[in-house]
Order: structure tokens, then sequence, then C-alpha cells
């Protein structure tokens, strides 16, 4: 299907949405009239400015306030029109939006209602504009959709028809099913924006809070089946007003818009893009630091061992069980810092995995390599992070560990797990894989980045939640596939400029993490210090067996309990933007939520300490 956007979803000079939306792969834009009124260009050069773009101008909105009022209101209405039809010529749109009147003067009169529609479309059909009229969840007194419709329907004129806005009809509770009732050609546009299920005034909650389709509750691809079921035809639009979008770059905000409509396109079943492959683990974590001598000490002390080295590049593998990390010291890492840049995905289909992602707008990421490298596919997610598809140990696909020359006897990796290097030395501490990742998100990415993992990755996407950090909430949501072996946590705080609330952490899995936090605090490995009132209060939730507590006090270990079972869980001090978790799950499906606060507020308090 055709897709379209309002320019008012996107940040910028009306130039800049549109070519934003265009090389996004929109086909067509509305134009918020505000957009116009700012612009220096005139209608005629928007109009041509569209054409060479590639997009149509499917819509000029809105207009307000039209109907339902005194007659000199209406008088001065119909001369208002009348200026816009005469400026939509120009500019090359032939259909306008009407929203439903909050006008102090509307008066409840359905009839009076219709007949003033109807004079307004015979004035549009002059100039060969169709007139939609929209229900606002707000209207004065028309706020659904079935009652925009009856008014249109007793008008009954051939310009004369109806949007529909799944935010104003869903965030009112409406049923979508009634939309059968309203024949397709009369279904003159459809506008579409998502939103995350709050309890406010639904102004507020339209002005601030709508995203794009997938990234909140509401039920959009069902609205969309019932009006397509109607036979309409005409483009598949978005019309969001979100602070965040309103103020990040236009480029990355609409790429992520018609992400979503190619997700929901095909929810829908009128889109086939590649079937999403889920991965089906976590082959490495790589870390870039301009200092390998930290990193290496965090994860000797953890029980790792140096098992290999790239060919060609400086990059070493660190091992212990199936958790492998792999430690970049190239320029880039001198620039940025030590953090997270990159992930290994186990996938079943690598390439099918790389097809699904550029099907759906994730930039692809050529890489430099030597010829004899693995040809590994690779994406960016919005944060920055390189997502790559491997197949480690089948010989019959390209295998990145096939890269690496084993540091045990200086042969070349044999595409092998590299298993036998990997017990953890001689103090390992019981670590077999990775429990999950946790990424930390630019403020204005949060929500594309919950779409994206969900959307080209096949992940599901588990419920947002807000943690108190010392300087604000903090927003975290997780994505998994279904058995768990991939656990992506995304987060967001308060403070963007703190880099404490924006490191990234590797869990790792053990079975026994009284004993692992033993180990690592023997190899010279520093905790996190966790208060002593945190375990007073766990006292008073939890009973525990003699001495356990005061283990847990000694190591720094947090705890919890769920539906399904106990975790226990502790940190490493930070170094650059990274730290490390050691975790231990006992059917537990959680990531320790109730604990966030008191690991946020004790990585405060270390910084403060020792100024890093």
């Amino acid at each position: 299907m055709r897709t379209s956007i309002a320019t008012v979803s996107l940040s910028g000079s009306l130039t800049e949405k549109l070519t934003a939306a265009s090389r996004a792969g929109f086909d067509g834009v509305e134009i918020f009239e505000n957009d116009l009124l700012a612009s220096p260009l005139t209608p005629e050069e928007i109009r041509a400015r569209c054409a060479d773009l590639g997009l149509t101008i499917d819509l000029y909105q809105p207009m307000r306030d039209i109907e339902a009022v005194p007659a000199e209101e209406f008088a001065r209405n119909m001369r208002r029109a009348r200026h816009k039809f005469e400026l939509m010529r120009r500019l090359g749109a032939d259909t306008v939006l009407v929203c439903s009147s909050v006008h102090p003067l509307a008066v409840d009169d359905d009839a009076l209602a219709a007949d003033h529609l109807r004079q307004l479309a015979d004035s549009a059909q002059e100039f060969g504009i169709r007139v939609a009229y929209e229900a606002l969840a707000w209207g004065r007194h028309v706020n659904t959709y079935g009652h925009a419709w009856r008014i249109v329907e007793a008008a009954d004129h051939p310009a004369l028809g109806t949007c529909l806005d799944s935010f104003h009809i869903l965030s009112r509770g409406s049923d979508p099913k009634g939309i059968a009732d309203i024949p397709g050609e009369k279904i003159f546009f459809l506008q579409l924006a998502d939103a995350p299920l709050l309890a406010m005034d639904v102004l507020q909650w339209s002005r601030h809070y709508r995203c794009f389709p997938g990234q909140g509750g509401f039920d959009v691809a069902g609205l969309v089946r019932n009006v397509l079921d109607t036979g309409y035809d005409g483009p598949l639009s978005l019309e969001v007003f979100n602070d965040v979008f309103r103020q990040a770059e236009a480029g990355p905000t609409a790429v992520d818009a018609h992400r979503s409509l190619l997700v929901l396109q095909e929810t829908v079943g009128v889109a086939t893009p590649p079937a999403p492959v889920v991965p089906t683990g976590v082959a490495f974590a790589e870390l870039v630091t301009p200092d390998a001598e930290p990193v290496a000490a965090v994860l000797g002390a953890l029980g790792f061992a140096r098992t290999a080295r790239h060919r060609t590049k400086p990059v070493d593998l660190w091992q212990q069980g199936e958790a492998r990390i792999l430690v970049n010291t190239s320029g880039a890492a001198r620039r940025t810092g030590t953090g997270l840049a990159a992930i290994g995905l186990e996938s079943p289909d690598p390439a099918g995995a790389a097809r699904r992602a550029e099907a759906l707008l994730a930039p692809v990421l050529p890489r430099r390599r030597a010829a004899e490298d693995a040809p590994l596919d690779a994406v960016e997610a919005p944060d920055g992070t390189e997502l790559f598809f491997c197949a480690t140990g089948r010989p019959e696909l390209p295998n990145w560990r096939a890269d690496f020359a084993d540091e045990a006897d200086g042969s070349h990796g044999t595409g092998g797990t590299g298993r036998s290097h990997g017990t953890g030395g001689s103090h390992g501490t019981g670590v077999h894989r990775i429990d999950h990742l946790a990424l930390a998100q630019p403020w204005h990415h949060f929500d594309e980045a919950a779409l994206f993992h969900r959307s080209v990755l096949g992940l599901h996407a588990q419920e947002s939640v807000d943690v108190a950090d010392p300087y604000g909430l903090m927003r975290s949501r997780a994505v998994t596939n279904a058995d768990g072996s991939v656990r992506i946590a995304l987060g967001v705080g308060a403070a963007p400029t703190d880099d404490t609330v924006h490191a990234q952490h590797i869990a790792l899995a053990t079975s026994d993490v009284v004993a692992a936090a033993r180990r690592f605090r023997e190899a010279g490995g520093l905790l996190l210090p966790i208060p002593a009132n945190y375990y007073d209060d766990l006292a008073a939730r939890h009973e525990f067996t003699d001495g356990e507590l005061k283990t847990y006090r000694e190591l720094g270990i947090l705890y919890d309990r769920d539906a399904h079972g106990e975790f226990r869980h502790c940190y490493t001090m930070t170094v650059g933007r990274v730290f490390f978790e050691l975790v231990q799950r006992d059917g537990y499906r959680g990531y320790g939520a109730q604990n966030a606060p008191v690991r946020l507020a004790a990585q405060h308090t270390a910084r403060a300490v020792t100024g890093g």
C-alpha cells in the first residue's frame, strides 16, 4: 500500500521534513498548515519540491471549528475555507482534513452540522477538492467516529467523506468493528498513531505521547484490518504528535516511521517482507577500549582466559564456557572510550536475517576485512551497536571464529566453538554463558530501539518498566527470544549527560553466584558495594537460611524472586562505560528491576568516591 506521513510528525523546516520523508521511502505527505505558513517557499515551489522528491501531497490539514456554529461565524468560516481551497489548488493537494468543532459557540445539532459540511463540500468541489471530516476525541459535541459518519451520511455529498484516526478511535475505547458500516469509498483518509496506555487527559495524551504503530499499547493492526475490509484503497498515513520526535533528527525518525508501516503491513497481511529469523543465542559481545589492561584485569578476575587473537585486527577473544568477549583496541576505541560496540547473534539463517534487516530499513554495515576473513553480515541498531549474524561451529556457513588464531598453539581458528580454551584458567568462576546484555539508549531512540529489535530481529518486547535513579526515573524494556537464550535490556535514563546512568553491562550466567563472587574477589576483582540498609530491608521482606543474608551482605549480592523462582546477582565496578553482572537464575524470568534503584544509587556513590 502507499505510505504517507504528516509533516508535523518530524522535526525541522518543511524542506528538511520533505527530504527526510522521501529518503525514508514514503510515497506521500500530509502538509500541516503551520509548516506551510512558516516556510519561505511558495505553494508552487513546495509542490515542485515534492514532485522532485517523488512525493504526492495527500492531505492538507487541518481546518478547524467549521460546523454547527452561529450564522455569522459560519460565514467567516466559508470565506476562510475558500482562501484555503485556492491555496490547496496551488499546492496540488486535493483532500482537506476538517476536525470536529471544539468552538465554544458550537451547538449540539447534527442537522445543522450536516448542512454546514454540505455547503463546505459544495465550495470545495468547485476547486476539485474533497473534505475529510474527522471526529476529534475531545470534540465539543462530535467525538466518536460513528457520530462523525452519521453526520457525513446525512449530508450526502460526493465531495464529503470521513477521516479515520486510530488515536481518536482507540484512545476513547471505541470499537473499530463499527467501521464495517462505512463504505470504503466514503473513507477519504486514514491516519495512524499508536500510544502508550496512560491514564490522563486525552488532549494532552494526543499532543505529547503519540508514537508510531508497534511502539505503544493500541491494537492499531486490528483497526487497520477493519478499515481495509471496507475496500479502502487510500494511503496508510502517520500523524504523530510527540515531543521526542519533534526534537530528534528528522532523517532517523522518518526511517523509524516508515519501518513501523512496513511491519504494520506485514501484520495485516498486505505485504510480505522476508520472514523474521529469530536469533538462537549470543555468539559474542565485543568491547572497544583504548586500554586493554583494565578490561583484561576484570575479565581475568571473572575467570575468563584469553584464547585467541584476530589474524589481522587488534582484537582478542576471551572465553569461559560459552561466554565469549571480544576486546578491540582499534583506533575507533581510542576515540570513544571503553564501551560495548557489537553483539554477535547466533542465527539459523544469517543471510536470511540480513535480508530481513535490509528490507526493514536497518543500515547494513560495510566491513573492512581481509580477503580471507569470514564474510559476516552486520547491521546497525538505533543506538549504533553493530549486530552480527553468526553461525558458530557450522562448517557449511561463514564462521567468525575462523578469523582468530588460537593462543594455545598459534594456529588459525578451526571454525569450532573454541570450548577447549574456555575453562577460565586456574580459577574459573563457573560462568557458562552470557545471560543478557543491557544497552543504554539515547533518550530519543528508546521507542525506536524496541520496535527495531522486535521487528528486525523477531524478538518479543516485554512491558516497559520505570525504575528510580537518584536523579530521576530510568525506563527499561527487555526484548527476548522464546527460550531466553537471547535477552537484551534496553534502557534510557533521566540524566542524559551522566555516564553512570548510561553505562552498558554484560550479565554472565553462573550456577553459583556466591562461589563466583568469592573467586572474583579473591582474584583481585572489585565488586560494587551495596548499602547495609538494603539488607535490613531484605531481611524484613524475605526469610533466609542461617548465614545466607550475611554472605550476601559481605559480597554485595542482591536478591529477588518472582512467581517462577529466585534471582541472585552482583556487579563489578565500572570500567569506562561497561560493567559486568554475575547472575544466578533459579527459574526466575526477570532482570532484578526491584533492585535496580539500589544498584544505580550505589554506582553513583562509587563514581563520586573514585572520581571515575
